[in-house]
């Protein structure tokens, strides 16, 4: 599985997705541009020492990111508060992308039009979203579970 980070704008929050996927062994996209500098010396801070094990990759804009999964062929899989799917009920690839949208303000309808499938987190009602990392790890835990992403 990987995961994609549309325009992150909170480097601490890339910090922990880059641990998360150095962790479970998922790539990592980064689609910018970015609210911070994302050159392999500031990924390197922020992942710190779990950098050398996370293999990211960086589109320069969101159109080459499509460019490039086009050709390989891959679902994108949109984590969004305006999805009607939770992520328990899909069934999940193991070359499926789980695509995270700006912290600040999501991704725009026309990737929301893009995507393959919207997920959601279900959440207690009046509340407006979760912390980024923890939505991620939720639905790549349940991908990783279906897709047998956790056996040795």
């Amino acid at each position: 599985m990987h995961l994609a980070l549309y325009q992150p704008d909170i480097p601490q929050n890339t910090g922990a997705i880059l641990r998360l996927a150095a962790c479970l062994d998922v790539d990592v996209h980064v689609i910018e541009p970015s609210g911070f500098d994302v050159s392999d010396r500031a990924l390197r801070r922020a992942g710190l020492d779990y950098i050398e094990h996370t293999r990211i990759t960086r589109h320069a804009s969101f159109e080459a990111f499509e460019n490039w999964r086009a050709g390989k062929g891959q679902r994108l899989i949109l984590l969004t508060t305006k999805a009607e799917t939770q992520y328990t009920a899909y069934e999940y690839r193991d070359d499926d992308i789980l695509l995270l949208g700006r912290e600040s303000a999501g991704v725009p309808e026309e990737v929301h039009l893009i995507a393959d499938v919207r997920v959601l987190v279900p959440m207690a009602e009046g509340r407006r979203s979760l912390n980024l990392v923890t939505a991620a790890a939720m639905v790549l835990g349940e991908g990783l579970r279906q897709t047998g992403g956790f056996e040795s």
